[in-house]
């Protein structure tokens, strides 16, 4: 039975829910960091805790595909061989700034295989624009891959620890300090 105002679409709103359940996902670990419950998520998305189960039957589940959202967005700004990777890493910070949980991803420590391969392809992608001096823009040869996300992955904590209301301009002023850090000496 059905709460008065909600109309069951059964099986038709499963991609809804999903986009739905993902979105809120973003917003809940973004206010209320990593470990916040699933029942926020579910009541944000605005389905049960079932639906949320049967789409995401874990913490992991619902996070790698936060993650997956947000490196396909990235995977497909660095397509792009006019994109510079600081451009890139500019995205990947708006990202950060957004969804503090996009921090904890960067460097899994879970059991979860999916999410360890999701963040093999964020390493990929920034090595792959370092490696041709066009995309690389400003940052200095001498760093690769490990130093760039090691410096993303240090902003991202500093995030993660930070209120929400002052993220924004936090990110601005470390990413500020970071991209001076990057440049050639």
């Amino acid at each position: 039975m059905t709460s008065p105002g909600r109309v069951n679409r059964g099986p038709r709103a499963a991609a809804d829910n999903r986009a739905a359940l993902i979105a809120a996902a973003r917003k809940v670990f973004a206010s209320s960091g990593f470990d916040a419950p699933l029942s926020s998520i579910a009541r944000t998305a605005g389905v049960g805790q079932g639906v949320l189960y049967r789409h995401f039957p874990s913490r992991d589940a619902i996070a790698l595909a936060v993650f997956d959202e947000n490196i396909a967005e990235v995977e497909a700004l660095a397509a792009d061989p006019e994109t510079r990777v600081d451009t890139v890493l500019e995205v990947i910070v708006e990202q950060i700034t957004a969804s503090a949980a996009f921090v904890a991803m960067l460097r899994p420590t879970g059991s979860e295989p999916r999410l360890l391969a999701v963040a093999e392809r964020f390493d990929a992608l920034i090595a792959k624009k370092l490696a041709d001096p066009a995309q690389r823009g400003d940052l200095d040869s001498a760093l690769d891959a490990a130093d760039v996300v090691l410096a993303v992955a240090m902003l991202a904590n500093v995030l993660s620890e930070s209120d929400p209301s002052a993220r924004g301009e936090i990110a601005q002023r470390a990413w500020h300090l970071l991209r001076h850090g990057l440049a050639p000496r």
